[in-house]
């Protein structure tokens, strides 16, 4: 928990100081209470007192009330501004750190988990800070402070009193040492709830076609027993930390009075009026000592949850990405004379959490405005290639070189601007057709990636004025310019017919994940985005697949005309999706077994004949 804390910033830190001082002035005014109540009680017992006198040290009493309350509500204050600041960074720092993250960093940590990290876990380390925080400087500070004040007032009250603290130390060290456990375990419990429930949210189809509700519920019912039964676990042994506090307080109380009585008695006429206010003082400040732990069990009902989380994030916040930035600008690779150009050099290939290399020695080069495919088995590790040039995964041996410079040497926002991507898996974001087909070139992207310090009054008013500037950009109408290069892209990837159909148009709503269009339509559109940048490279990841032949040739045509100048990259199952390509690259078993146009590798590559022979006739081969 204490290590989450570098990420406070200096203004917090100086509103943690002011809450410090505030705090100790509330524990001085609360230990001076028992002062006047004493100076009360003797002027009570005390024959011929004057009422002025009593009134004189209640009002005194009163004001330090006030000040102890005065002193709470600045602390609660700053308390809460300060975790609500605090956590609001972190959850902006996560979020930043996870979109750095490649492949092998989400396969570390599953979505359902990151979700939780940012979400929950955040949650139990802002509830720590505006509440844990002011408790575990507080009980310390009292219970120091009341005990300093009783130790000179009676060894039997002293004796009693630490009997009390010891007794109450050993319950929570027991207790503790029973939840501690289930708090670690509880977070991870939570991250299998929500990968269940956004597992099934997500396949519902899937699901809903095999009957599988019953398999769903049973899997869902079983993470929701689990975390159920850890959270009464740890309930249930919190819940007794209570009467426990109050039986122990109590029990002090009698024995302070059974003491005092004893000594009372014992005392002599004169001092009988003195052992009776000393005992009104110590029971007083008894109890003090006794809240001041109350208030420290509860630190500990809330410091290991909030200790868990923190590591859990934690370890997002301190995972370096595998791939790491390069410091080649655009600038620097313009010095090669470049552009479009890709070339594999004897590159070998394999995944981070694997022994055996999916790829080996692999060889080519594509040339500006050429169309290189790639074809093979299941398997054969075409998607792995090609997830090499935009450096999702970096190559084991070999160079992968783009305008003549090793990939690993970009700044990878150089890099990926040349590139346009089409996954396998065709991936649509809520917003319109308009926002999806443009997506990354947005109004406005600059200032909804600036992060504001809302710990300060500047800061706050600078976050009011990006999240107004976002919300302008995302409701300003387009430019005519930019509308025309959506449009023109989507009339290369075939979507124009479907979209004019749809109600707005270009500004027709997308629903989250695209679920409002099919998987054709989403493909399309995937194909348009990467078109409408225009890039230097096209790369395909099999987005052909849910494309009719005469789509697929249509866009394949518009692809040929209007981005000529492009390298085009694609990996393919069907021969007719790449017969026209100047270089086919077959691939099998992770190796190169053949390169060359379509006819050339009819007559000179087995495997490539056998796929082709599949798939057409021998007539449609030759035509």
């Amino acid at each position: 928990m204490l290590r989450i804390m570098k990420y406070l910033s200096k203004a917090e830190i100086g509103q943690m100081l002011i809450a410090l001082v505030t705090i100790v002035g509330q524990v001085f005014f609360d230990l001076k209470l028992p002062d006047y109540m004493s100076d009360i009680t003797t002027l009570v017992e005390t024959p011929g007192s004057a009422m002025a006198d009593i009134w004189i040290a209640g009002g005194k009493m009163l004001l330090i009330s006030l000040g102890s309350v005065a002193c709470a509500v600045v602390t609660g204050y700053i308390a809460a501004r300060v975790g609500s600041s605090f956590t609001q960074r972190l959850r902006s720092l996560e979020f930043r750190r996870v979109e750095s993250f490649g492949p092998a960093e989400m396969n570390r940590f599953s979505t359902a988990s990151l979700i939780t990290r940012s979400t929950n876990d955040i949650t139990q380390i802002q509830m720590f800070i505006t509440i844990g925080l002011q408790l575990i400087v507080k009980s310390p500070i009292m219970a120091v402070w009341a005990v300093a004040k009783i130790a000179g007032e009676g060894f039997e009250w002293t004796l009693a009193t630490g009997i009390a603290v010891v007794v109450l130390l050993a319950a929570i060290v027991v207790m503790m040492a029973m939840v501690m456990p289930k708090f670690k375990a509880m977070q991870t419990l939570t991250d299998n709830i929500n990968l269940v429930a956004r597992e099934n949210l997500t396949g519902l189809k899937v699901v809903r076609a095999y009957n599988a509700e019953d398999y769903q519920e049973a899997k869902f019912t079983k993470a929701n027993t689990d975390l159920t039964e850890t959270q009464l676990f740890t309930n249930r042994v919190m819940a007794f930390m209570m009467p426990l506090m109050n039986t122990i307080m109590n029990g002090l109380m009698l024995a302070v009075y059974w003491i005092g009585a004893y000594l009372i008695e014992a005392a002599e006429l004169t001092d009988k009026l003195t052992v009776f206010s000393n005992m009104v003082v110590f029971s007083n400040y008894s109890v003090q000592v006794i809240m001041s732990f109350l208030l420290m069990s509860m630190v500990f009902v809330l410091w290991p949850r909030a200790d868990v989380s923190a590591q859990r994030v934690l370890e997002v916040l301190d995972t370096e990405p595998m791939i790491e930035n390069g410091t080649k600008t655009a600038a620097d690779v313009a010095k090669t004379g470049q552009k479009g150009t890709v070339e594999f050099r004897n590159v070998s290939f394999a995944y981070p959490d694997s022994r055996e290399a999916i790829l080996e020695g692999v060889n080519f080069s594509a040339r500006a405005g050429q169309t290189v495919a790639f074809i093979g088995s299941t398997g054969s590790g075409k998607s792995s290639l090609i997830n090499l040039v935009p450096r999702f995964y970096d190559a084991t041996q070999g160079q992968v070189l783009v305008d003549g410079v090793d990939v690993r040497d970009y700044d990878l926002k150089t890099l990926r601007d040349k590139i346009g991507y089409v996954p396998q898996t065709s991936v649509l974001f809520k917003g319109t057709v308009a926002s999806n087909v443009s997506y990354g070139d947005k109004p406005g992207e600059s200032a909804n990636v600036e992060l504001a310090d809302t710990s300060t009054v500047a800061g706050r008013r600078r976050e009011t004025e990006l999240i107004a500037a976002g919300r302008a950009a995302e409701n300003a109408a387009m430019p005519a310019d930019q509308m025309d290069r959506i449009k023109t892209a989507a009339d290369v990837a075939q979507a124009s017919e479907f979209v004019n159909r749809m109600d707005g148009g270009f500004e027709a709503a997308i629903a989250q994940s695209g679920s409002n269009v099919s998987g054709g339509q989403k493909q399309r559109l995937s194909i348009a985005r990467a078109v409408y940048r225009h890039p230097e490279i096209l790369i395909f990841d099999d987005s052909f697949s849910a494309l009719d032949f005469k789509t697929d040739r249509e866009v394949r045509e518009a692809l040929a005309r209007e981005a000529k100048d492009s390298t085009k990259l694609i990996v393919a199952q069907r021969i007719g999706t790449i017969m026209n390509a100047d270089l086919i690259v077959v691939l099998d078993d992770g190796k190169v077994v053949g390169q060359g146009t379509h006819k050339e590798l009819l007559d000179t590559c087995e495997v490539y004949r056998q796929i082709a022979e599949s798939q057409l006739s021998k007539a449609e081969l030759m035509a």
